[in-house]
């Protein structure tokens, strides 16, 4: 049911970064960044073939070393501060496409969550086979309400973002966040819908507070560190 689909898994890995300077490569208890996505795609049950898809070289050869496949360099115009995932995930099946090798699923892991693991992947995968929906995407439970969020207007004053009566966060309803770790979508939603989240047909699969940590900053990098066991 699963392995009789090909999969992808692209781990798009720019090299400027402006708040974190090398961040991808950085060793995050003695592993570089992207080496735990990289690992996380390589035990998945079902993953075929991982790339990272790069503008850097110093990235490609980590990356290299820690197993992934670079079959190309990320073109320039794709590698911008600007730049956003679906070109690139578009040009790396595109790309691939042309050498003669298709695809059911592409997989996308952001090298930034290290504390995806191959069971993620796996549940991911899983849930968009089994749903029949065009995308899968990974979630945590939050901890900032938005009931316990206020707008600074003139003065500033506060008003709440949300109107509520509810006082005890045990009484409100469970809401969640996209993590940005594991994206799961079929061919056709990136290359024929241009989309990587469907909103119309997205599940979501769970993971915990704690292996969710999104690095953007180098507090987010000592959060991660902390959080994360050595591997």
């Amino acid at each position: 049911m699963y392995k009789d689909k090909k999969i992808l898994c692209i781990i798009p890995a720019r090299g400027g970064s402006r708040r974190l300077p090398g961040k991808n490569i950085k060793l995050l208890n003695g592993v570089p960044l992207i080496g735990y996505a990289i690992r996380a795609a390589k035990g998945s049950q079902y993953v075929d073939t991982v790339i990272v898809s790069t503008d850097d070289e110093e990235i490609a050869r980590v990356a290299r070393e820690q197993g992934a496949d670079m079959p190309f360099m990320r073109p320039t115009e794709l590698a911008s501060d600007t730049a956003t995932t679906l070109p690139v995930l578009e040009h790396a099946v595109g790309f691939l496409e042309e050498k003669g090798l298709h695809f059911d699923l592409i997989l996308l892991i952001q090298p930034t969550v290290p504390g995806v693991e191959s069971h993620d992947v796996d549940a991911a995968i899983e849930k968009l086979v089994v749903t029949g929906a065009n995308s899968c995407v990974s979630v945590c439970e939050i901890v900032e309400r938005p009931e316990w969020m206020y707008r600074m207007g003139e003065g500033a004053r506060v008003t709440p973002y949300v109107e509520t009566t509810v006082t005890h966060s045990q009484d409100m309803e469970k809401l969640y966040r996209v993590n940005g770790a594991v994206y799961v979508m079929t061919h056709d939603t990136v290359m024929k819908r241009h989309l990587i989240r469907d909103n119309e047909s997205c599940v979501a699969v769970m993971m915990p507070m704690e292996r969710s940590t999104d690095i953007d900053t180098p507090m987010d990098f000592i959060i991660a560190e902390t959080l994360l066991t050595k591997p």
